[in-house]
């Protein structure tokens, strides 16, 4: 096909920049790059129709991390790294309600609690590192983030816990929105979205990077910024990046009083929250960690029926629910740790990927990084 003048120009044009994955780092290094070198032309080439993988396929949790899941990372990699880690998710986190503000991303600052079954060893663990943690935190949040909540506080009512330990400052969001805000935002200042744009090949050449798009299309770019985080391998085989399923489902609505505020339980591996009346639950991917390093989307029978259990016996004991939707994600995890992998490949290409679930947080700050590298 012979291009017109106008269409060559305005939507064949070489970029400057092109984002490979339409996701939440993909399009706010889009933005970011683009205010930077505002005459700059920049493509977003996204697989799907619309953004449609974890960015949109999680739960919508603006986190920072439980309890349980820190002191697990002090313990690891020590005080300063995780610390760093989780001052990163909170600036991270304030530069998205900033960016587009609360109300078009349906943020709530319900708070957020880890919960505790009975006789958890966890707990126990939690408890004796507890007063430790809320000092080393109180240089990242200006005040002691964590407080204990009785067994028998009404903030549990009806769930079968046996503890909780509970944030004023996490919230929740609607992540179809937040995506969808900043889609809007990111072709608001110039900058050109590509749906159905699968990206099979990349090439480094003198004359710059050269896509491989999957319909025969080949795009040649100055710069790339690779922004797929799971789905990196089809790439980058030889990056550790990995990914990594997470199922969620959703009840339909339930009668009577529901828990307000985002939830996780067993170091995160579980986490739920209310949605419109019903409970949104994901997790169980350490039930399966081998068969859930997959890019495959769908559901397996095991989690759903851990899923399944852990509303029946937990969440919602002694009462009725029916579930009304089930979906997975793919996240991106390295073999070591949970650093994000933001590093120069080669002249032209830049990584922003592996965000270890923390995606929402992260995101922006990852990307910002992914830029600078840019230059």
């Amino acid at each position: 096909m012979v291009h017109s003048l106008w269409t060559a120009r305005s939507f064949h044009a070489e970029p400057h920049l092109a984002v490979v994955g339409g996701g939440l780092v993909g399009l706010f290094g889009a933005l970011h790059y683009k205010r930077r070198h505002p005459h700059h032309h920049v493509l977003v080439l996204e697989a799907g129709a619309f953004p449609d993988g974890a960015s949109v396929r999680n739960a919508g949790f603006a986190c920072f991390g439980s309890p349980g899941e820190l002191l697990s990372d002090i313990a690891g990699e020590g005080e300063d790294a995780a610390l760093a880690r989780v001052q990163e998710r909170w600036l991270g986190l304030g530069e998205l309600r900033r960016e587009l503000g609360d109300g078009p991303i349906g943020f709530d600052p319900c708070g957020g609690y880890e919960l505790f079954r009975d006789h958890a060893p966890l707990y126990t663990s939690v408890l004796e590192g507890f007063d430790r943690l809320n000092q080393l935190l109180a240089s990242v949040f200006g005040e002691h983030p964590y407080r204990v909540v009785d067994k028998g506080s009404s903030e549990l009512a009806g769930m079968h816990v046996g503890a909780a330990i509970h944030t004023h400052l996490e919230g929740s969001v609607d992540s179809g929105a937040l995506i969808h805000s900043l889609l809007r935002k990111v072709q608001g200042e110039g900058v050109l979205y590509r749906g159905g744009a699968q990206v099979v090949r990349m090439t480094e050449t003198p004359g710059g990077m050269e896509l491989g798009l999957a319909d025969g299309t080949v795009i040649v770019a100055g710069q790339v910024l690779l922004a797929t985080n799971g789905y990196t391998k089809d790439l980058m085989p030889d990056l550790d990046v990995w990914p990594a399923r997470g199922q969620v489902l959703l009840t339909a609505p339930v009668e009577g009083p529901l828990p307000k505020g985002t939830f996780h339980l067993d170091e995160g591996y579980y986490y739920f929250r209310n949605w419109n009346g019903g409970i949104l639950l994901g997790g169980g991917r350490h039930l399966d960690k081998t068969g859930e390093t997959t890019l495959e989307e769908g559901t397996s029978p095991v989690i759903q029926q851990a899923l399944e259990t852990l509303l029946r016996e937990v969440i919602l004991p002694d009462r009725e629910f029916t579930i009304e939707r089930r979906w997975s994600g793919v996240m991106g995890f390295g073999s070591q740790g949970k650093e994000p992998l933001v590093e120069r490949l080669g002249d032209r290409i830049v990584t922003a990927v592996r965000l270890s679930g923390m995606g929402v947080a992260i995101g922006p700050r990852v990307a910002r990084r992914a830029v600078e590298l840019l230059g």
